[in-house]
């Protein structure tokens, strides 16, 4: 799922043809509404000048493409044995525990963070740190193929920003959150006050929203219910209100910490009801997890529009839980993946869609009734006429490829081999919203 909705702009008879910028032919794969894979063979594609899907047709029908939209049929790039795929969403990441991604996952999570997370995040006080660490994660996640990113930042606003002016500068989509959390007994030093965490929101978004960046935008960010005082959730609920803005936090990652909620808030009837008397669970929210989320909680996810962000790596690294999707999806809840670095050991997209499977698969040995998802079950998005043209150009027969070729394989065939086997160096080249980030243009 996407959380931050493409353009929608469309062309008519009545208005004037966009100009062209790009035409491709050969295959797309994408996901519809009808479709969890569909795979169109021999198309041409079209994007104009502001990066958007101008046009998809049939090959055959080219010459009539052209002379409608105005482009030489010489400049058409015809992909051969490559094919293209909506880009990636990761729904939840912590760009700033990034620097010890692939360590530290010997403690469950409230003392992984305790040990761990916090005394790192309090490093990001200083912009130096923070542009070496947020430059490079921003650069291996577009190299993964993450076109957009959810990112969780820390409590320190200009390094926040600085988040911000980097995934802008390389070209990523991204949602940008500046951290907030006033109750930190652990770490005392890394924590603020009530006051301080609503003035530093206000400005952190106002100053993001002030710059105009194309694809980045703000989100509100509590950092989880142990971590925030009421006060302070209200005034979040209230920002997020005010500004229209996105939310993102966490809920019911581990058996210790939905214990403990259940203690610190117990005039709420659940975890999912102490941000929903905030105001914090709306249709713009996206919650981290969620393993231990009851029928009741999940019901009010739905009525209230709120998702989820399944993040199957972290929750076995850390020991944290394993998400039943299916019942997830059985109540109509809508779902993401997400990487949740460096909980997760992976910044890659690819690494999440494996890990969801193998949680389904382990699901289904401890309860042969369980039905194990498919490869075919993870959605991407897909190219439709007026939207961003986000997408990746897969090299199948790229050299060193970690996954070998065979005569007679079907697209799909390919498609199964990427998603289990393949990685970056598959990943030739990478576009956000018409625009080619990968290879990095510096």
């Amino acid at each position: 799922m996407r959380f931050l909705p493409f353009a929608a702009s469309m062309t008519s008879n009545n208005e004037t043809v966009s100009d062209i910028a790009r035409v491709y032919r050969g295959t797309f794969v994408h996901s519809t509404q009808n479709a969890a894979v569909e795979i169109l063979k021999d198309t041409v594609l079209g994007v104009d000048t502001e990066g958007r899907i101008a046009f998809i047709g049939a090959a055959a029908e080219v010459a009539k493409l052209a002379e409608t939209w105005g482009f030489r049929i010489s400049d058409v790039r015809h992909l051969g044995p490559r094919f293209f795929m909506p880009g990636l969403v990761d729904t939840h990441i912590h760009a700033s525990q990034y620097s010890y991604t692939g360590t530290a996952l010997d403690l469950p999570l409230l003392k992984w963070l305790e040990t761990y997370t916090f005394p790192t995040e309090v490093n990001y006080k200083d912009l130096d740190f923070a542009q070496d660490v947020y430059t490079k994660v921003v650069k291996r996640t577009l190299r993964n193929g993450t076109t957009t990113a959810c990112y969780f930042a820390t409590i320190y606003t200009d390094s926040s920003l600085l988040l911000g002016e980097i995934a802008d500068k390389y070209g990523q989509r991204a949602l940008v959150g500046k951290v907030c959390m006033d109750a930190n007994n652990a770490v005392p030093l890394y924590k603020e006050t009530v006051d301080h965490s609503t003035k530093e929101t206000n400005r952190f978004i106002g100053e993001l929203l002030k710059r105009k960046y194309a694809l980045v935008r703000p989100i509100v960010t509590p950092r989880f219910a142990l971590s925030c005082t009421p006060p302070l959730l209200s005034h979040l609920g209230e920002i997020a209100k005010n500004n229209d803005l996105h939310i993102q936090s966490h809920i019911s990652e581990n058996k210790e910490e939905v214990a403990l909620v259940k203690k610190q808030f117990s005039d709420s009837e659940s975890y999912a009801e102490v941000y929903h008397k905030h105001n914090l669970l709306t249709d713009k929210t996206v919650m981290a997890h969620g393993c231990y989320l009851t029928d009741s909680e999940l019901e009010l996810f739905r009525k209230t529009g709120t998702a989820i962000s399944h993040c199957p790596n972290s929750n076995i690294s850390l020991c944290s839980g394993m998400l039943d999707v299916r019942r997830v999806l059985k109540h109509k809840v809508k779902l993401g993946l997400g990487t949740d670095v460096a909980g997760g050991y992976s910044p890659s997209m690819l690494d999440a869609i494996r890990r969801a499977l193998d949680t389904s698969k382990v699901l289904n040995i401890q309860d042969a009734e369980h039905k194990t998802l498919t490869f075919e079950e993870e959605r991407t998005g897909n190219f439709q006429v007026g939207k961003d043209f986000d997408a990746l150009l897969i090299n199948p027969l790229v050299p060193d490829s970690p996954f070998d070729m065979f005569p007679n394989e079907s697209t799909k065939g390919v498609l199964e081999k990427f998603l289990n086997l393949g990685d970056d160096r598959n990943i030739e080249e990478v576009y956000v919203a018409g625009r080619k980030v990968i290879p990095f243009q510096e």
